[in-house]
């Protein structure tokens, strides 16, 4: 493929927001990335379908359980970073938020855009994490490496002010732990062209952004 590999880095944290009025950033904000969402969804479709491909996984393949189980995990991180884009008010964590929501859309729009190729169900019958070899213990009460609880979610849902990025902040740095985890394993047993290069994306990127997320932390304790 020729498309790039790289994340888009995480924009200054101390950058100001174009509005700087809660309700203002409400109105306009949300919509705004939900329409960027949108559009970047439809770009990962139709890039993820360019080039045909000699040989294809099959239903029961690493690559098929990989990108569905990573679908799922990138799912739970969208909605977060959308609760926190629409109700923080801490420029770093509005402008984190709108990225990481952007960038893991546009992923799965990648990934599911494989899956059609390859004729395969976005969904499969297998448990999560069952193409991962040794996988005994990393799904949780039924959760993927690094997911948040129902019970945190609703949590995050309910939090304002500083409260909330930190919940936020937290909850998201143990979710790309999870996924860094995950990429790193399909990395051992794929040789899939498309899978290995969205993996290393995966790993870079949220590695960045842990250490942006790590320095945030550190601000927001000491404030």
């Amino acid at each position: 493929m020729s498309v790039s590999t790289e994340s888009s880095a995480p924009a200054d944290a101390g950058a100001p927001s174009d509005d700087t009025t809660p309700a203002g950033r409400g109105r306009f904000g949300a919509v705004w990335l939900a329409a960027v969402l949108v559009f970047g969804l439809l770009v990962g479709l139709a890039i993820g379908l360019l080039g045909p491909r000699l040989a294809t996984p099959g239903d029961d393949s690493v690559e098929a359980g990989f990108l569905r189980d990573m679908s799922t995990h990138h799912a739970q991180a969208v909605e977060m970073s959308m609760i926190a884009h629409a109700n923080s008010t801490n420029p770093g964590v509005i402008t984190l938020s709108a990225d990481i929501a952007l960038t893991q859309h546009g992923q799965i729009g990648y990934m599911q855009a494989w899956l059609s190729e390859w004729h395969l169900s976005p969904t499969g019958s297998a448990a999560p994490m069952a193409w991962m070899k040794d996988s005994s213990g990393s799904v949780q009460n039924g959760l993927m490496p690094g997911m948040a609880t129902p019970a945190q979610m609703a949590e995050l849902r309910k939090a304002t002010g500083k409260t909330l990025d930190v919940q936020f902040l937290t909850l998201m740095r143990q979710h790309h732990l999870g996924g860094i985890h995950m990429a790193q394993e399909v990395l051992q047993q794929s040789d899939n062209d498309d899978v290995t290069w969205l993996a290393e994306s995966q790993v870079r990127g949220q590695q960045g952004e842990i250490t942006l997320i790590d320095s945030m932390l550190k601000q927001l304790q000491t404030s």
